[in-house]
């Protein structure tokens, strides 16, 4: 509704036809923005709430998504409102049909403008497929609805008069003309070429295969949640319902400073956004970092265990035959922009945890992405051998400067770049929207103030003193230069120090070997050896991709789960993981960022694997679909038999002949 007196109009009828006040909520002016947080919270997640009674102020930003049903009690004269409020339901992640009901007068004026306006986007509507509710707002670029609407208040009563009105309904929706507004809005509009198309799709693929597991934040929140007393109970398959939020969780709604708030229940969560969605059923908030409940629990955990991360600890790489131990530091860096948060402190636009390994001879490399996944702890009978390496000398000697110089000089800039060039975008496409939207609303009012002002001076009376059109104007050229002035300054991106938050001592399996006495190859044991016949198989391996006319690049420094990134002339793009091993080894041990890299992008994931007998290599074997299943949560890495994988190879690439 237009006005707040219709909307408790509304809510007193409403109520009484319900019979109580527990399935309406209100939103208006009065309403402060948390509390209309809150309520929109409510009417998404309460399933006793079924009807939002709302004034204009719930016109723009909220999504309302579970409701699929609106009704326009009073209709605004300005066609942007009623794009923004059917916008409200009508969004990306609505699954059912949207309808819009629109009360009109009948047998009055203005009705029969309205009525003539809504036959004729039906029937656009239909023509466009639609899109036409997306440009409505534009479509009376040149036409004022609103002196339309006065023209046939005024004057409708004449023929003459309500056949011009129809016709200028036609022609502000003439198909040629919303066409032309459609194409002038649309993507397509601004040019990539084939480059950066194929740079995008690369870029998204690659956060395919890195994103973080569900299952990983679905084990974390179930135990965190439990130690803070509270209880999922399982309704449909991988969803549930919170009945009941702990006060120790709520009590952190303020402090971690995300957009929605904590619930005191939750009619179902999930954990994967194919669940949010079940027909029939209640729509479910996705668990993810970004959510406050989430957010909440991690802010509690960090406050009770930070001194543990920065304490330290010791983990096996499992993975790692060779016999240098290592140190995993965590490196917190953050990026700010000119904006404030409401304390006052600088906002931070981007955080990143980086991954840093050294070892006793100095020697600084990449982590990874998530290295920690391809760790497990020590065993009991390992300890002992364990706390000899730790009185070694070298971890005595502070290695927390070099690592921190190489991630000055190598990931804080990646990050710095990554975040300035799209930040840069970002503020340059919104400038370039509000200063298209407020100065034409500012030249429309300068306009109507002129206009205005010789009325009054021909001694007429209009119903708008020009006093208001000129203070409006100001109003929004105020507002313009206020947006700029934002926008500008969060242009402007800096970079934090980075600093150290934790760190772990890595043992590799080979060295715990040998303190046993077990014998260990000398190639394993050797660094040189080991990078000899890694470096023959990614040789091996890259020379094949080109032969079958690909262009491979070796991200293997990356550490995200594949060492050769491949693209093909089509620009699809493949992620070949490589395993060089001595001719004659019996197994090969892939970790778990390989196999959730895998899992993430079956379609474009191959496992590659190189024999090497001496200075020579086998055609590299390739498997497609290596793994069929995630391993389990406290799984680092699983071995495979090397005849086992060889054979998989061969009978791929024969039912590939055969095809």
């Amino acid at each position: 509704t237009e006005h707040k007196d219709t909307l408790f109009y509304l809510y007193d009828r409403i109520t009484s036809l319900l019979g109580g006040e527990d399935g309406v909520v209100l939103i208006h002016g009065g309403v402060k923005r948390e509390e209309r947080r809150k309520v929109q919270e409510r009417f998404t997640q309460d399933k006793d709430v079924v009807i939002m009674i709302a004034t204009d102020a719930a016109g723009e930003g909220i999504n309302l998504q579970r409701a699929n049903l609106m009704v326009n009690y009073d209709l605004p004269w300005n066609p942007n409102r009623l794009e923004q409020r059917f916008g409200r339901i009508h969004r990306i992640g609505q699954t059912e049909v949207c309808h819009l009901w629109n009360l009109v007068a009948s047998e009055t004026r203005e009705g029969d403008v309205f009525q003539r306006l809504f036959v004729k986007l039906e029937q656009e509507r239909e023509t466009l497929g639609g899109k036409v509710f997306d440009i409505l707002g534009q479509v009376f670029d040149n036409h004022s609805l609103r002196e339309l609407l006065m023209e046939a208040i005024l004057y409708g009563d004449r023929d003459d008069v309500r056949s011009r009105l129809h016709q200028k309904v036609e022609d502000v929706l003439d198909i040629d003309h919303l066409r032309e507004i459609i194409q002038r809005n649309a993507l397509a509009a601004d040019h990539l070429d084939a480059s950066k198309v194929f740079h995008i799709k690369e870029e998204m693929e690659k956060a395919e295969a890195l994103k973080l597991q569900p299952f990983f934040t679905c084990a974390f929140f179930s135990e965190a949640f439990s130690r803070y007393g509270g209880q999922l109970k399982q309704r449909e398959k991988e969803r549930y319902e919170i009945t009941h939020i702990p006060a120790v969780i709520r009590s952190r709604d303020r402090v971690v400073g995300s957009g929605k708030p904590i619930l005191r229940r939750y009619q179902r969560i999930c954990f994967e956004k194919e669940r949010v969605r079940l027909e029939g059923r209640p729509l479910a908030d996705l668990i993810a970092p970004g959510h406050p409940l989430m957010d909440a629990i991690l802010d509690l955990v960090q406050e009770q265990y930070r001194n543990l991360l920065k304490q330290g600890t010791v983990l096996v790489d499992r993975t790692d035959e060779g016999t240098t131990s290592q140190i995993l530091y965590i490196i917190d860096h953050t990026i700010r922009d000119g904006g404030q948060e409401r304390s006052g402190q600088q906002r931070v636009i981007s955080r990143r945890m980086q991954f840093v390994l050294i070892d006793e001879s100095g020697n600084v490399t990449q982590g990874g992405h998530a290295p920690y996944l391809d760790y497990e702890e020590p065993k009991p009978d390992e300890m002992a051998s364990i706390e000899e390496m730790l009185n070694e000398a070298w971890l005595k000697q502070n290695m927390e400067k070099p690592a921190l110089s190489y991630a000055v000089q190598t990931i804080v800039p990646e990050h710095f770049n990554e975040v300035k060039e799209r930040r840069q975008h970002m503020v340059d496409a919104t400038l370039g929207a509000v200063k298209e939207r407020l100065t034409k609303e500012i030249n429309y009012w300068s306009h109507r103030y002129a206009k205005l002002s010789v009325e009054v001076q021909a001694g007429r009376q209009p119903r708008m003193q020009p006093e208001n059109a000129r203070r409006r104007a100001e109003e929004l050229t105020e507002r313009l230069q206020q947006r700029i002035r934002e926008l500008e300054a969060q242009r402007h991106v800096a970079s934090n120090t980075p600093h150290i938050v934790g760190g772990a001592f890595i043992v590799p399996q080979g060295l715990l070997d040998q303190k046993k006495g077990k014998e260990v190859p000398q190639w394993a044991v050797d660094p040189t050896a080991r990078a000899r016949i890694e470096s023959l198989a990614m040789k091996a391996v890259m020379e094949k991709e080109k032969q079958m006319g690909h262009t491979p690049q070796d991200v293997s420094m990356e550490k995200h789960g594949w060492d050769i990134l491949s693209h093909s002339g089509k620009g699809e793009v493949r992620f070949i993981e490589v395993k060089g091993r001595v001719k004659g080894a019996p197994t090969i041990t892939v970790t778990k960022n390989e196999i959730l890299a895998s899992l993430n992008q079956p379609e474009r994931f191959i496992l590659a694997i190189v024999l090497v007998d001496g200075d020579t290599t086998e055609d590299p074997c390739y498997i497609r679909k290596p793994f069929d299943q995630e391993p389990g949560f406290g799984v680092t890495s699983i071995n495979y038999k090397l005849s086992e994988l060889i054979s998989l190879a061969q009978s791929q690439q024969r039912q590939q002949i055969t095809k």
